[in-house]
């Protein structure tokens, strides 16, 4: 596996000021950014991900299909292309571009939002099994409710990214 480069930081205008490896971020002082994928299908479900038991933050949480921390020497688009690929095997497919978001707890980041619109069947993703516990396709109103009864099943942000694109 090849080792990852330093991470973007940014002002909270979104520029980038300097770069810091992983182990080096202050989660709550320094500014970051990533990138998130909002999978949909045809049926009016949402593709969600598990997090491999393993990750350092938000193990086992459940949370959008794809999503990665911006690199040193990527642009938003570029990273969100590249984590599709990797985390689910999705490739030569166009993205649109959706809404950025700020939030500054429990980490401070900038989230530069992609959707997408793909009726596939689950056995049609390749996942990456470092990152990815499992994915599954659910209704989009029974995630709704299934994040406000079970909040702690989700990534801390998961209320906020359904109020985004969850609309009745």
């Amino acid at each position: 596996m090849n080792e990852k480069r330093d991470i973007q930081i940014v002002d909270d205008n979104d520029e980038v000021i300097g770069h810091k490896k992983r182990a080096d971020v202050d989660y709550i002082r320094d500014i970051y950014r990533n990138t998130a994928l909002w999978v949909t299908n045809s049926k009016g479900q949402v593709l969600i991900a598990q997090r491999k038991f393993t990750k350092d933050k938000d193990p086992g949480r459940w949370g959008p299909a794809v999503a990665g921390t911006v690199e040193e020497g990527e642009s938003y688009e570029s990273n969100v292309y590249k984590e599709a690929e990797e985390e689910l095997g999705i490739t030569n497919i166009q993205f649109n571009i959706r809404d950025k978001q700020r939030r500054r707890t429990p980490r401070n980041y900038f989230t530069q939002w992609y959707s997408v619109i793909l009726d596939w069947l689950p056995s049609q993703f390749k996942i990456q099994e470092e990152e990815v516990e499992q994915i599954t396709w659910i209704n989009k109103s029974e995630l709704a409710r299934d994040v406000k009864e079970n909040p702690d099943k989700y990534i801390p942000s998961m209320q906020t990214i359904v109020t985004l694109f969850v609309r009745f």
